[in-house]
Order: structure tokens, then sequence, then C-alpha cells
């Protein structure tokens, strides 16, 4: 599977649908994430497409705070096509096209077994909003030598 480049469609419905599952499901924080991908150089958005619809996206910043990081801001996959491997294979796709050393995500309860499931190493970072654990995951790409 082959992850496209999505910074053409940013205003396409089935694009600002997904990004939308991404989100707090407020207008203002889509519109918020579609500006993110839009203005700011650093962060780039990726589809998956499976049999010509998008089932998926990924969006990505490479190398901020620490260089050989890839931060995966956002991730979806439309209801009708969860639970078919295509949110591994969005982050499995990544690490050829973009070679990091690490993968990190932060996320709440809902989705931390996603990552614990592909193999990220789960750090609770307590309540960070009243009622709402965060995680932080890390998935480390290429072992360091001692």
């Amino acid at each position: 599977m082959m992850l496209i480049p999505l910074t053409t469609r940013l205003q396409d419905d089935e694009v600002v649908s997904l990004l939308g599952q991404s989100v707090f499901p407020d207008p203002a924080a889509i519109e918020k994430a579609v500006a993110l991908y839009r203005d700011d150089p650093h962060h780039e958005l990726y589809g998956l497409e499976f049999e010509g619809a998008l089932v998926g996206l990924a969006g990505i910043a490479m190398g901020r705070g620490e260089p050989g990081t890839l931060q995966l801001r956002h991730i979806a996959v439309h209801p009708d096509h969860r639970d078919k491997g295509f949110g591994r294979d969005m982050v499995v796709a990544l690490i050829p096209m973009k070679q990091p050393e690490r993968i990190v995500a932060e996320t709440d309860d809902e989705a931390v077994d996603f990552y614990r499931n592909i193999g990220f190493t789960i750090e609770s970072l307590g309540e960070l909003y009243p009622g709402v654990e965060r995680f932080a995951c890390t998935y480390v790409t290429d072992e360091e030598e001692e």
C-alpha cells in the first residue's frame, strides 16, 4: 500500500470528514487542523486509498523537536474500513518513506490499544484534561547500538 499526499485535496469533503474524526468534533478544531497542513510546511498529510476510495489519513510532522523523530499528529480510518489493518498499514508505510528513528504520538484511552497493538511503548501522561488520561506512544524503528 502506498500513501498519497493530500495537500492539494484539503478542501475535499472526504478529507475534511476523515480529519474531523481525528480531532475534537468541532468545526473550529477541524479548520485549525486543515490550516495546519495547508500553511505549515513542516506538517504533511497523507491518505490511503483502497478500491478507489480514501479510507484513511495520517498527518505528520518530521523532525520537529527531536531530529529523527516523526510526530504522528492525526490518524483516522473511515468507520466502514476499521479493524482491517489500514491504520497499521499507514504507520508502517511512513517508515521507509520518511526513515525516522522513532515515531511518537499522543493519544487518549480510546486509541491507546491501537498503538500498543502495533508495537508502540505506552507511557501515561496522567490526566492532562479533567477526566481524560493522555498517553505518550513511542515506536523505535532503528535500535540504537551499544
